[in-house]
């Protein structure tokens, strides 16, 4: 699971308004929907925050290889209503069942780790730091 937030979207909304605001938060989702599998779910659980399920994705490293193709879509210019808006993005990573063996736990740990991402320079990714003992 992935838990994605645009970096900075108070000033977007602050400085380009509401309207943009909201216009730059669909074309994140389109964004995100389109670059990833016919299997895996885009919601967005509210502000500027995004949860992305990745269902089958078997190593850190396969979650590594989305968490960069994400941050690479979504650094690209947005152009919405004659504004051309460049954004960066902080990606948290969880994995099932290595950290975290329920859903709640699983979105909880991405939502930390993208925080950490946040406050770690922004435009990056970063990995719960839990473990699940396996047994």
């Amino acid at each position: 699971m992935l838990s994605v937030a645009i970096d900075g979207f108070k000033q977007i909304n602050d400085t380009k308004g509401h309207d943009i605001g909201d216009l730059l938060l669909r074309a994140v989702a389109r964004r995100l929907t389109g670059c990833l599998r016919g299997s895996d779910t885009v919601a967005r659980l509210g502000g500027d925050e995004f949860t992305v399920i990745l269902p089958g994705i078997p190593s850190a490293q396969d979650a590594t290889r989305v968490a960069t193709k994400l941050l690479n879509t979504l650094a690209k210019p947005f152009e919405l209503e004659g504004h051309l808006i460049s954004i960066t993005s902080s990606v948290g990573i969880s994995l099932y069942p290595h950290q975290a063996s329920d859903l709640e736990t699983l979105l909880k740990e991405a939502d930390s780790a993208m925080y950490r991402a946040k406050q770690s320079g922004k435009g990056r990714y970063e990995f719960s730091l839990i473990s699940v003992e396996m047994g």
